[in-house]
C-alpha cells in the first residue's frame, strides 16, 4: 500500500459513484475494497493532511488503500471530476500510519450503486381528441 484515498460526499450514493470513478476514469489501483468510514473522522483527516480549517462537514464518507504512489494518484485525481471530495493520504502525513492499522477492521462497502427511492417512472400519455374544423 502506497496511499489512500479518503473519499467524503453528502450521501453513499456519491461515495461509491466517486469510488467506481477512481477506477474506471483515474485508472488507480486498490490495494483491499472500499471501507466505511465515519464521517467525523474523514473530517478530521481532511483537517489533518490539508493544514486548514474544516469548511464543510460531509454526510458520508470511505477510505480505500492504493497501490499507485500518492503523486500518481493525485494526479490522475486532477483529470477527472468526482462527485463528492477525494483526498490522497501518503505515508509523509503524520495520520497515514495510524490509518494503515485502523483500515483494516473497518467494514466493507459494497459498491453496487441502488436506484433512488424516490425514482419513478415517467409515464407518457397522450390524449387523443378530435380535431375541429372552423
Amino acid at each position: 500500500m502506497n496511499s489512500m484515498a479518503v473519499v467524503r460526499a453528502d450521501d453513499m450514493s456519491k461515495v461509491k459513484t466517486a469510488i467506481c470513478d477512481l477506477i474506471r476514469y483515474g485508472q488507480l489501483t486498490f490495494v483491499d475494497k472500499a471501507r466505511r468510514l465515519e464521517p467525523t473522522f474523514a473530517d478530521n483527516i481532511l483537517v489533518h493532511v490539508m493544514k486548514s480549517p474544516l469548511r464543510m462537514s460531509c454526510e458520508a464518507a470511505a477510505i480505500v488503500p492504493l497501490v499507485d504512489e500518492a503523486s500518481a494518484a493525485i494526479g490522475r485525481l486532477r483529470k477527472i471530476h468526482p462527485p463528492a471530495h477525494v483526498i490522497i493520504v501518503s505515508p509523509r502525513h503524520e495520520i497515514y500510519h495510524e490509518l494503515v492499522n485502523y483500515v483494516d477492521i473497518l467494514p466493507e462497502i459494497d459498491l453496487t450503486l441502488e436506484p433512488k427511492a424516490d425514482f419513478q417512472p415517467v409515464r407518457e400519455t397522450a390524449e387523443v381528441g378530435q380535431s375541429q374544423d372552423f
